[in-house]
Formats: C-alpha cells, sequence, structure tokens
C-alpha cells in the first residue's frame, strides 16, 4: 500500500515512522527539510521537499500510484486543498486531513473527506477516563441480553491469556486497549497490568465475568 502523508510535524512524523516499521510504502512531504532530516535514518521511506498542495510535488511523491494519502500539516485551509486535490483531480481512493476547528468537518464531509480532530479524540478519551469504573458498561445490544463492557485488567490477571477470560457463548473478549492503541487480540494474547479489555457479555454471565477478574460483589 502506497501512502502520502502531507506534514511531518509531531503527528505527522509519528505517522510515517509507524506506517514504516508496518511495511507501507511511505514517502514524507513537507516544505521543511530539516522536518524531512529530522526522521531520521531509522525511517526507510521516500522524501520530498515542497509545499504540500502544489501539483508538481505531489507527483514527485507519487500521488498518481498512492492508495492513501493523509494531509496533516498546521493549516484546516492547506489540508483541505491537498485532500480535495487528491480525491478530486487523483482518485486518490483514501483521503484523511487533519482538522483543527470542529466547525469545518461539514466542509469536508460535502467533499467525501474523511477527518481526523486530535482535539476531539482527546476530549472524548478525557472523559471516558475520568468516567471509568472498574467494571462499565459501554453498549447494550438487542433488549440488553448482551452487553458490552470494558473493564481494567487487575494486576494478579497479568500474563494470563484472552482465553482465560473467554468462556463459549457467554463471555467474549472483543479488543484490548494497552497505551494508546486498541486490538483485536487472538485467544492466546498475554494480557497485561493495566491493559483495558471490551467485552461481549451475555446478560446471563455478568457475574461469571466479574468473577473471572476477581471484582468483588
Amino acid at each position: 500500500m502506497n501512502v502520502i502523508v502531507v506534514g511531518v510535524g509531531f503527528m505527522g512524523a509519528g505517522l510515517v515512522r509507524r506506517l514504516s516499521r508496518q511495511g507501507f510504502d511511505v514517502c514524507a512531504v513537507d516544505r521543511d527539510r530539516s522536518a524531512l532530516d529530522a526522521l531520521g535514518a531509522g525511517f526507510d521511506g521516500r522524501r520530498v521537499c515542497g509545499v504540500g498542495f502544489d501539483r508538481d510535488v505531489l507527483e514527485e511523491a507519487g500521488i498518481e500510484r498512492a492508495s492513501a494519502l493523509v494531509s496533516c500539516m498546521g493549516s484546516d485551509e492547506a489540508n483541505i486543498v491537498v485532500a480535495h486535490v487528491a480525491r478530486s483531480t487523483f482518485r486518490v481512493p483514501r483521503v484523511v486531513a487533519r482538522l483543527h476547528d470542529l466547525s469545518l468537518a461539514e466542509t469536508y464531509r460535502r467533499l467525501d473527506i474523511q477527518t481526523i480532530s486530535p482535539s476531539a479524540w482527546g476530549i472524548s478519551r478525557v472523559c471516558e477516563l475520568l468516567t471509568f469504573q472498574q467494571l462499565d458498561g459501554v453498549y447494550e445490544v438487542g433488549a440488553g441480553e448482551v452487553r458490552i463492557v470494558r473493564a481494567d485488567v487487575p494486576a494478579l490477571l497479568a500474563g494470563s491469556t484472552v482465553r482465560e477470560l473467554t468462556a463459549l457463548g457467554e463471555v467474549q473478549i472483543v479488543s484490548v486497549s494497552r497505551g494508546n492503541e486498541t486490538f483485536i487480540p487472538t485467544q492466546g494474547t498475554v494480557l497485561a497490568d493495566g491493559d483495558i479489555v471490551y467485552a461481549a457479555v451475555a446478560a446471563s454471565a455478568s457475574r461469571k465475568f466479574k468473577q473471572m477478574l476477581g471484582i468483588g460483589e
């Protein structure tokens, strides 16, 4: 998958490094040569120095064969121009733009451009952390026969596997949050102290799941 990232500030630099480590063919674009140099020798993708919304620069970055483009410069206006050119002119299948001003979200939506807002995500995450309980309901399915719940992994369960928190037809771990990452685990995934698990739990099995976690009534 060929990905172009326009703007390698704090967010963009972290993104290109991670995509590169995951095996993507990445091209970093920034008008500041020092920002590109700061990616270091560990980044084995391509680097193009120039203004991100310049057509020649985008062509040099390989936009005509790009599978995706992410624009995360400091200016919403610049991001929307880059994203719009990528979608309308070069027909890039996946386009994501960083959004600072949430009032512009509708403009992006009309242009069929996906957006990401670090500030909105941060607000949501802080609220989640402030209201989090040891075992907290997230969503009810149907008439409440199945609940999606989140729970802290107790220190005593660190080193256990997801299989040990699974009961066929009653409890199924659907995702694990670790640090700033959330992923879908396998039955063999080893849990760590501080993990948060999200589980689908049958209403009749709530007590069983609490017992698995060692949570008192």
